[in-house]
């Protein structure tokens, strides 16, 4: 017998005050665990700005624009 088959034979055997206990536990097992949406890539978000796709040359050299002046220490 699967899980869900056997909570349910067990809820039908409850009377209805017991059950409604056991919707509100479920409800509140529910709110504790929200199903969570797949994220969306960067690159999906920068597509709908019509702005031209940025290239591995263009991180770079704002990395290099970023962090020129960062003081390093040099052992």
């Amino acid at each position: 017998m699967r899980i869900e088959e056997a909570v349910i034979e067990k809820l039908r055997s409850l009377p209805p005050e017991k059950q409604r206990e056991v919707l509100r536990f479920t409800e509140s097992l529910s709110a504790l665990n929200p199903s969570k949406k797949p994220r969306q890539s960067l690159e999906g978000l920068w597509i709908g700005l019509g702005q031209t796709p940025i290239t591995e040359e263009d991180i770079a050299e704002a990395r290099k624009e970023m962090w020129g002046n960062f003081p390093r220490d040099d052992i």
